[in-house]
């Protein structure tokens, strides 16, 4: 299955009938064809040994493909020089991988010292970025990575990865060793950084909660390293490509779309004599319906007020929830028939 860009112009990373063969005849990566639009955030998703991580070590030529090609911005990788393409490309793996004898300002100061970037430029660089991922650098810069907790090493990692200005970021599975509220915490870390820095990321995890909540599109891997699904999360939600997908997607799918539909002015009640005392609080139009019924869950009013801009435009309840939900469904599966 090809999957293409959507963002304009010619895509940011492109891998075209990229395939891994082992000489045991193992086959890792089947025929792939990937392409991913400059400042998208992708996701590769699947069940172990389905050739995720395989895809995004040949991006970076940890591993080289035994067919096809790949390119970053127009230019195939293997013109590079690998060392020089992996300084230029920022990657994050589950394990961290901070030197462990060094402090943190030092681990994140790493590849541009390595570049020739004047030290005290590159410890500015180093602190900017420690604050950007949520981490003091009065209190975190002087210290050793054994004496962080995992979340807060998981930050280091990512700041590391960003201190080259990196126009593409890899992650495996960058937040799969901590427990899932700092997860969940992290993941939003990262996607507040990703609106602000446009970087171009390839995210490997096994979580379709994690992809669905992370990528702009998913890509969905089968055993055999074959590309299964390739589309936005709600287009996987919706219109699940064959049965594995939809397996794999599994039967939360709906609950899982509260995630992916916006809220919309037809899913609201009116606001008649209504005022913010009334209210569990306010959401702007264009929330997810997940965020929406978290706001309606943390009060006991059952109703949130829904603004646009400094204007209150309706009220949500959990009906109008339901309802939303099951027009989301309902149009999909119009779609797809």
């Amino acid at each position: 299955m090809t999957g293409s860009g959507s963002g304009a112009g010619a895509p940011m990373i492109a891998l075209h009938g990229v395939g891994k063969t082992y000489a045991d005849g193992t086959v890792a990566v089947h025929e792939l064809d990937l392409e991913v639009a400059r400042g998208e955030l992708v996701c590769l998703v699947g069940p172990s040994g389905c050739g995720k991580s395989t895809t995004l070590k040949m991006v970076n030529r940890l591993i080289e493909p035994t067919t096809g090609s790949i390119s970053i911005d127009g230019r195939d990788v293997t013109d590079v020089d690998p060392v020089a393409l992996r300084r230029g490309i920022g990657y994050v793996i589950q394990q961290v991988g901070l030197f462990p004898h060094q402090k943190v300002l030092a681990n994140v100061m790493t590849v541009p010292v390595l570049e020739g970037t004047p030290r005290a430029e590159a410890r500015e660089r180093a602190r900017h970025l420690l604050d950007l991922v949520g981490l003091d650098p009065e209190t975190h810069a002087d210290r050793y990575p054994h004496e962080l907790s995992g979340g807060q090493r998981q930050r280091v990692g990512v700041a590391r990865a960003l201190a080259a200005s990196p126009s593409v970021l890899l992650m495996d599975e960058p937040f799969g060793a901590v427990d899932p509220v700092v997860r969940v915490r992290l993941q939003d870390e990262f996607l507040r950084l990703q609106e602000e820095l446009g970087t171009t990321t390839l995210l490997v995890t096994h979580d379709i909660d994690e992809a669905v909540r992370m990528g702009d599109r998913v890509a969905v891997f089968a055993e055999g390293g074959r590309l299964a699904q390739y589309g936005t999360p709600a287009e996987l939600l919706g219109r699940p490509a064959d049965d594995f997908v939809a397996d794999f997607v599994g039967a939360t799918t709906g609950l899982r779309r509260l995630a992916v539909t916006p809220l919309d002015p037809e899913h609201l009640e009116p606001i008649d004599d209504l005022t913010t005392g009334d209210l569990g609080g306010t959401v702007p139009l264009g929330s997810t319906l997940e965020e929406a019924m978290a706001a309606i869950l943390r009060d006991d009013t059952a109703r949130v007020g829904v603004t646009d801009g400094p204007r209150m435009v309706g009220v949500l309840t959990p009906a109008g929830v339901h309802r939303a939900l099951r027009a989301s469904l309902a149009r999909f599966g119009a779609e797809a028939s």
